[in-house]
């Protein structure tokens, strides 16, 4: 045993848990902290700009690496409220990430001292558990449930709110010895398996739905394994996106309200069964439960027992992890004779080889749907996607193409704008090696664009495409209900850059001020040498590159009430002879 203080054994439990980097700012609270980190010297720190930014960095360092907690900290007060924007996004999508904050002294909690704020009260909604540590000889254990919580069940966040009395105060502690908790995740029973294999056979046109549950749990690999055994088409949700490829014949595409594709909800209306997998039945993936439901049974399988039912009943369920569910009918299906499914897999091939949504336009301001076409062409299966929210977000998920897990991350339920910028930088952080392109609208990259300097100061190079309206487009085209276009235009006059007309905010020479390059796209026929021209300076400088396009300010992207009822603004609408956009094989 030895004797160590507070503050250091949290941080080499930190190291024992396999925490490699943290983010986060500095202050009076949390300093015998960072002293503790300073003196460990295992786990690198990266410097934010704001708080809520490290807890967004720490989303997507989770995202990013299989099997990573990514570590937000910060001081007492403001900086654990900054943070709950974060944590209220990781809890929504299931991502495991941990918060630590400073606080007053214990004995001064309650007489409203400087920055002393009830934190782990204000955290509790949006996090699997929040708590402020008031004895000393509890950290270790409070340390070891946090990553407990996290990793077990449905994964999610956790704040660890921390005293700086707590912190200074000195504890025997044997690190050595320490071993992380072992982990509860629920697995389906040889029965469910050969329960869901037999109403699989009784169905003439089934389809897997493959959440992000399927992601988070490292099983793409069983899912695409199964898929094809089965011969039975995949519809990935947003979240499970990559977790087959998008040019797999099994591939069917998305389904949706906004974030889908023709063919996808087609086939998704077509079929007689859907297995869920690790899904939550969002409303922007169901719409209206008449329509999706109509004439279709369900199975959900999901590792959270309160998640099945909470939607809809469906006619059966099972709770368990999503790769052991996977493995479990594997097992099982080698064993049986399974129905063939060839015309069923054909149809689902025929719509997705002719329901595609036209994207060629050489209109000057560039139209949207060009700038994913060029995309497409520019970076290749082994890129990686960041975005949040908006037109610009779900546009992409129409027209973009991804082939691998963990290479589509999206803050998909809870969507904060400013998030794209600093998700990014986390997802960079966690695996350097992976080429990462960030997508935001000119209202996402906005807000948070203070978090550039970060990867200027640290060297985290990755290229970050700026589609440019002027406009609060999503919100634009909701208004269309009411008949208004009201306080969503942001252009203006901007006096130091008066060549950008009634667009306002000069994002090239933002960026260039926080110590990133940035180039400016007007004409669609620029758009593939500025992507390699941006490639060229991210290898040179290792900084951030900026590529804003300035697009036409009013573009109407394809959404709808039902997915029996998506608007797909016919004038944009092209069969597959006129989208090049069009699925390829991969090299």
């Amino acid at each position: 045993m030895t004797r160590m203080r507070v503050a250091d054994v949290a941080v080499a439990i930190l190291a024992k848990e396999g925490v490699r980097h943290a983010f986060g700012v500095p202050g009076a609270a949390i300093n015998p902290f960072y002293a503790a980190l300073r003196s460990h010297g295992g786990i690198a720190h990266v410097l934010a700009r704001h708080v809520e930014g490290a807890s967004h960095m720490a989303e997507g360092y989770t995202r990013a690496r299989p099997g990573a907690i990514g570590v937000c900290v910060g001081t007492s007060g403001p900086a654990g409220t900054d943070m709950v924007t974060g944590l209220y996004s990781a809890a929504a999508d299931s991502v495991p990430i941990l918060a630590i904050t400073g606080q007053a002294p214990v004995a001064r909690l309650h007489k409203e001292d400087f920055q002393a704020v009830d934190i782990a009260t204000i955290a509790a909604p949006v996090t699997k558990w929040a708590t402020t540590v008031l004895e000393p000889g509890q950290v270790p254990g409070v340390l070891a449930q946090a990553f407990h919580l996290m990793r077990s069940g449905r994964p999610g966040p956790v704040l660890v709110d921390l005293p700086i009395d707590v912190q200074m105060a000195e504890i025997e502690f044997d690190v050595d010895t320490y071993e992380p908790l072992p982990l509860h995740r629920p697995a389906a029973t040889r029965a469910q398996a050969e329960k869901v294999l037999d109403l699989l056979a009784a169905a003439e046109r089934p389809i897997l739905v493959a959440g992000g549950g399927i992601v988070g749990a490292d099983a793409c690999a069983e899912l695409v394994e199964l898929a094809e055994l089965l011969d039975v088409p995949v519809v990935p949700t947003l979240m499970g996106w990559g977790a087959i490829p998008d040019d797999h014949p099994l591939m069917a595409g998305m389904a949706g309200l906004q974030t889908a594709h023709r063919y996808g909800n087609a086939t998704l209306l077509a079929a007689d069964l859907v297995v869920g997998i690790g899904n939550r039945w969002a409303n922007r993936h169901t719409g209206g439960l008449e329509v999706y439901r109509a004439g279709r049974t369900f199975v959900h399988v999901d590792i959270e027992p309160t998640q099945i039912g909470r939607v809809f009943a469906p006619d059966y369920g099972v709770v368990s992890d999503a790769g052991a569910f996977l493995r479990r009918m594997l097992e099982a299906a080698r064993g049986r004779t399974l129905p063939s499914r060839t015309a069923w897999v054909r149809a689902c091939a025929e719509r997705k080889g002719t329901m595609q949504r036209r994207t060629h336009f050489d209109d000057v301001p560039v139209k949207p749907q060009r700038v994913y076409e060029e995309m497409n062409r520019a970076f290749g299966p082994e890129t990686r996607y960041v975005s949040t929210i908006g037109l610009s977000q779900i546009a992409a998920a129409q027209f973009l193409h991804v082939y691998r897990p963990r290479h589509w991350i999206n803050a998909g339920q809870a969507g904060p704008l400013g998030w794209t910028v600093p998700a990014a930088l986390g997802a960079c952080v966690a695996e350097p090696d992976v080429p990462v392109v960030a997508l935001s609208g000119d209202y996402d990259f906005q807000f948070m664009i203070e978090e550039l300097a970060v990867g200027a100061q640290f060297n985290v190079p990755y290229l970050h495409v700026v589609v440019n309206n002027s406009y609060l487009g999503l919100i634009r085209q909701a208004q269309r209900a009411f008949d208004m276009d009201h306080c969503v235009q942001l252009g203006f006059d901007n006096v130091n850059s008066p060549g950008l007309g009634k667009y306002g905010v000069d994002h090239v020479k933002v960026a260039e001020g926080l110590g990133c390059k940035a180039l400016r796209v007007t004409d669609p026929r620029e758009l593939a040498p500025t992507f390699a021209r941006a490639r060229q300076l991210m290898a040179e400088h290792r900084v951030p590159v900026v590529v804003e396009v300035v697009l036409e300010q009013v573009t109407n992207i394809a959404m709808g009430p039902e997915i029996d009822a998506v608007v797909e603004f016919e004038d944009l609408a092209g069969s597959a002879a006129d989208a090049p956009t069009a699925i390829v094989p991969l090299p």
